[in-house]
């Protein structure tokens, strides 16, 4: 068996790494962190990010991320690239973190911030040709679809977002939504109503998405009133809400280790404290998360430095 560790985080992106800086300068020695994916977490693959303090240029979200593992291991935090499968706590009050190599490592205190992930639209053809016409990342695959029209299928932030970097490749982009008003920020809003590229699919859903062996060949979509259209478009990019990431935190007998919310999200105080001792949550995972990296981060601070004192409070 290795030696207890202090603390373990479980999550690499804004929160997790933010985490590690302060736990880790904070005096903490054996800060490990785990990610089975990238560094930097879900932000990366974001095109466009002009809101983040202290950041004047637009920077994409790879660029923005880039430093903060470095600067997390300049103070000490080890990086690990490994899956957590689950984290559990033994009778003896220290924590066991499983991973997915069956490997058990120990520790005293753990925050959790596995963030969240795209979910899917559930439309039928979307499993079909994911990978073939269908993305959730315009970032990563919008090159394929230079001069060409592609769908865009959100209301969000992040769909708008996504609409508005696919204008600086594509031919024409539709912004498929099924109400007439977006949840995106009103900045963002009027930067989409004002670009000439993109058409606004207004009140409408998309019935099926279509195509080949070679991939998608286009889309229907249906108005309120049942009127259908055809989009023949070889790309539709999908941005409907993030799915919490708590896999780590089921149980074997199907529970979870802690209180969470209806929707699966860890519920936790203004310390970031969950329903367990010694175990805090931090970033897209918890309640309320206003899913910004600046939040998250603030969330990861927060986080360490109330790990931090509840490991001092084990030897009062």
């Amino acid at each position: 068996m290795s030696e207890i560790s202090d603390l373990i985080i479980v999550g690499g992106g804004p929160a997790g790494l933010t985490a590690g800086l302060y736990a880790s300068r904070g005096g903490l020695k054996n800060v490990v962190m785990f990610e089975k994916s990238v560094f930097g977490g879900q932000i990366t693959k974001s095109s466009e990010i002009e809101n983040y303090p202290g950041a004047v240029e637009v920077v994409t979200g790879l660029e923005l991320m880039e430093k903060w593992p470095e600067q997390a291991a300049r103070f000490g935090v080890k990086q690990e690239f490994a899956g957590v499968k689950r984290i559990s706590k033994a009778k003896d009050n220290i924590f066991d973190i499983t991973l997915e190599d069956d490997t058990l490592l120990r520790a005293k205190s753990v925050i959790v911030s596995t963030g969240s992930n795209p979910k899917k639209s559930g439309v039928e053809g979307e499993d079909e040709f994911y990978g073939r016409g269908v993305s959730f990342c315009a970032t990563c695959d919008g090159f394929f679809y230079r001069n060409k029209e592609v769908a865009v299928l959100g209301g969000g932030d992040a769909a708008l977002e996504e609409a508005l970097f696919l204008t600086n490749i594509c031919s024409k982009v539709y912004l498929v939504h099924r109400r007439d008003e977006f949840r995106a920020s009103p900045a963002t809003v009027a930067r989409v109503k004002k670009n000439s590229k993109i058409e606004l699919v207004l009140n409408s859903t998309v019935k099926k998405i279509y195509g080949d062996a070679s991939g998608v060949n286009g889309l229907i979509v249906a108005d309120k009133n049942g009127n259908e259209r055809d989009l023949k478009v070889p790309g539709i990019f999908v941005f409907v809400g993030m799915k919490v990431n708590n896999e780590v935190l089921l149980q074997e007998d199907g529970k979870f280790l802690c209180e969470m919310s209806k929707s699966g999200e860890v519920v936790v105080d203004l310390d970031m404290k969950t329903s367990v001792s010694g175990l805090f949550a931090a970033g897209d995972i918890r309640i309320n998360a206003a899913k910004q990296v600046v939040c998250a981060a603030g969330d990861g601070a927060t986080a360490a430095i109330n790990a931090i004192s509840y490991l001092e409070s084990l030897h009062e």
